[in-house]
């Protein structure tokens, strides 16, 4: 039941069975509970401890690959509602925000390669390594000057030339056209690999997604290397194993090199799921190790020295040295030597995006001009500096834009971005010239970009900063100008980021910039009971309008019962909330009153149906997760022979039919990583028995956050809501943001 942080999309059954098994799980999806899915090939889903809830920090590198009952789109927050389908027959067909958002990453990425490919000598940051470390760095060093498995190991970027802020009247800029979707792989290449896959015994269904990661050389990948199999999503270690057992015979063993390198990277990509953009060295040991791996430091040093991974020792300070000793004072004992900073073992995709965005936060800092603007505390700091934080809950969500506001007042170029839709109706009238950050990104919204592709903008205020993973960060920064003022404003206590990193709370920890903390209150007793949660306590608050109901409930089915009739009956008639706006929170997937359940015994109260539609009728509520980490609530309308289609929000969407296993659940139940950044007038929480040790703080937080008007909890946990409250801080995700901030602009004096 527990929840882990990078899980982005619906669920799926987990795999065991064997890999000869056809059925594939899509990407997006994390695993489901064992007992309903035999047969299929799991999906790359991280297992969370027993009080996982948004991050990860101790889990270690074999437990994120592992099967859990954990809810699928934990991290798949809630997000924009995609853009309508263009019509048939459209001469410039539109693509959605979703599909835009993964063509940003797509050229972040191309940017990222094409940075590396310019840089010569070795990793900056382990010019100062010793011990393991500096042997780890001795065999990246042995591949350098020319060798083609080393390119993946460069100096740290050079900050970039200095765009020059735009003038205050800029000549017109044509926007650039948002990027189409990634080709299709060849029908070639995808019936080599088909072959390939035949022979080893696995799913032919997997061809697809083969050569969508390996390219058009597949198929000769494939056979020379069978564990590059782990490169697609959903596929495990023993599933590839036996994979390479049928292809390979006798030459397969457990120390092959090919083998032990793919499931150093298999590690790093899923704790990314997590959270994490990196890894503790000993933490990537020790999970080789449970994979049978006969040598892990030799196998960590090979995938080193090939430049499958990266490795990384931050750099301390160093202490004056204080050898000589004052007249009239006596020596003092040796102090203890501080424990040695960790070592890091990363992929490069997540390193150079830190690198990234720690050289481009400080690019701003370092180039704004200080201007003396009155007003608020947020707006004199955001005048001063290129570069503020600024917390609260909801109710302090009306200071960034006002901030805005003001800003445009002044003359000035200014924008306000939120994360999703629903975060963008929440603020009714203000939100009108608000966008999401996918529409900002991909072009569909905001404004024009110069030759360099940098936004025409003086100020950017971001709204549900929390949910930027560092990719999308660091595409928002980069094409941010030389002089642009940015405030990164949102709530510290909600759950993370959907995808890998943790950019707000390692700005908010490094100190490099101001921090201005709301002292505007959430009203009324949900914002109390909110508020107490936050500091540790799970305080009994006056609710004369019932604000908050406390159901409580003996057993799971107990449980879905009551939830049924609140929804269905008792909210409705008793605080004026229809059903359509009330939205069910759990936190997982599986049991027996998780999603799945409350979802059918839901379905069947409010919309009985036959699923005609692949599983769906028209009226159905549901989950839709477009890109892994975005999960968006919607209402069947129909279906034909192109998909199912749907309306979110203000938005149609379309379903493409070979999508709606993998993208689609029903949504009347979800759980809270799915719906952080979203509100609704009515939240019911369910806390059947077997869900506490999926509860934590911040899960706590972020689910009773989301309601506006009324909270319900179905309460069958006992004294462990409370203690998960008081004591259950969710483990931290092991990030490098931090440091390299602490690195670039530290003042001396600190």
């Amino acid at each position: 039941m527990t929840e882990p942080a990078g899980e982005t999309a619906p669920e799926a059954p987990e795999a065991v069975a064997p890999i000869e098994e056809p059925v594939v799980e899509p990407a997006a999806e994390p695993a489901e509970d064992a007992r309903e899915g035999a047969g299929a090939i799991e999906a790359a889903e991280p297992e969370t401890p027993a009080a996982g809830a948004e991050e990860e920090g101790e889990t270690t590198a074999d437990e994120a690959g592992a099967e859990s009952e954990s809810e699928s789109g934990a991290a798949g927050t809630e997000a924009e509602a995609p853009g309508a389908e263009a019509a048939q027959g459209s001469d410039t067909p539109e693509l959605s925000d979703a599909q835009a958002e993964l063509a940003a990453q797509r050229e972040l990425r191309a940017r990222i390669e094409a940075r590396k490919a310019e840089k010569e000598g070795p990793v900056a940051s382990g010019a100062k390594l010793s011990g393991t470390a500096a042997d780890l760095l001795a065999a990246v060093r042995a591949v350098e000057g020319g060798a083609a498995t080393g390119s993946a190991f460069y100096e740290t970027p050079e900050p970039a030339p200095r765009r020059p802020a735009p003038e205050a009247a800029p000549a017109m800029t044509v926007r650039p056209p948002v990027q189409a979707a990634a080709p299709a792989p060849a029908p070639g290449a995808t019936a080599a690999v088909r072959e390939v896959l035949a022979r080893g015994g696995a799913p032919e269904t997997l061809a697809g997604p083969v050569a969508a990661a390996l390219g058009e050389g597949a198929a000769d990948v494939l056979r020379d290397d069978p564990w590059q199999l782990l490169a697609v999503p959903g596929v495990r270690p023993e599933q590839a194993d036996g994979f390479a057992r049928a292809l390979l015979g006798a030459e397969c063993g457990p120390d092959d090199p090919r083998r032990t390198v793919a499931l150093t990277v298999w590690l790093l990509e899923q704790a990314a799921l997590q959270g994490h953009t990196a890894l503790e060295l000993g933490t990537v040991r020790s999970g080789l190790a449970r994979h049978a791996v006969p040598d892990p430091d030799k196998a960590v040093e090979v995938a080193v020295s090939e430049g499958a991974v990266l490795v990384f020792q931050e750099e301390t300070a160093e202490e004056p040295d204080t050898d000589e000793e004052e007249p009239g004072h006596e020596a003092e004992a040796p102090a203890e030597e501080e424990p040695a900073t960790p070592v890091l073992l990363g992929l490069d995709r997540y390193a150079m995006a830190e690198e990234s965005l720690a050289d481009g936060l400080s690019r701003l800092v370092r180039t704004a001009t200080a201007a003396t603007w009155e007003g608020s505390e947020l707006e004199r700091a955001a005048g001063e500096h290129g570069l503020v934080l600024h917390t609260g809950g909801e109710a302090a969500r009306a200071e960034p834009v006002a901030l805005v506001a003001a800003a445009r007042a002044r003359g000035l170029r200014a924008l306000l971005a939120v994360h999703g839709e629903d975060g963008r109706r929440a603020l009714g009238d203000a939100g009108a010239d608000a966008v999401t950050v996918a529409a900002l990104l991909s072009g569909a919204a905001g404004p024009d970009r110069d030759e360099d592709g940098a936004f025409a903008l003086d100020l950017l205020a971001v709204l549900d900063a929390p949910q930027l993973d560092v990719e999308t960060a660091t595409m928002l920064v980069e094409s941010l100008p030389d002089g642009c003022h940015l405030v990164l404003s949102g709530d510290p206590e909600v759950l993370g980021a959907p995808g890998a990193g943790r950019v707000f709370t390692d700005v908010l920890a490094a100190r490099v910039c101001p921090r201005i903390a709301s002292r505007v209150p959430d009203p009324g007793p949900l914002g109390e009971l909110v508020s107490g949660i936050g500091v540790g306590e799970l305080n009994q608050v006056e609710a004369p309008g019932k604000e908050v109901v406390i159901v409580p409930v003996r057993d799971a089915g107990e449980a879905v019962h009551r939830t049924v009739q609140l929804v269905a009956d008792s909210v409705p008639r008793a605080i004026g909330v229809p059903s359509e706006q009330t939205q069910v929170l759990t936190v997982g997937h599986g049991g027996s009153a998780g999603t799945r359940a409350l979802n059918a015994a839901l379905k069947q109260r409010l919309n009985p149906g036959p699923g005609r539609f692949g599983g769906y009728d028209p009226g159905d509520r549901v989950a839709y997760a477009p890109m892994p980490g975005r999960t968006v609530t919607g209402t069947v309308l129909s279906a034909d022979a192109a998909g199912l289609r749907l309306r979110c929000g203000d938005e149609a969407v379309l379903v493409p039919k070979e999508r709606v296993e993998s993208e689609l659940r029903h949504g009347w139940a979800l759980t809270a990583h799915q719906a952080a950044g979203a509100r609704w007038p009515a939240v019911v929480v369910v806390l059947p028995g077997d869900a506490a040790a999926g509860l934590s703080r911040p899960w706590v937080y972020t689910a009773f956050g989301r309601a506006e008007r009324h909270l319900s909890v179905v309460h069958g946990v006992d004294q462990a809501l409370a203690r998960a409250v008081a004591e259950g801080v969710a483990p931290e995700r092991t990030t490098r943001l931090r440091p390299l901030l602490e690195g670039l602009l530290a003042t001396p004096e600190e």
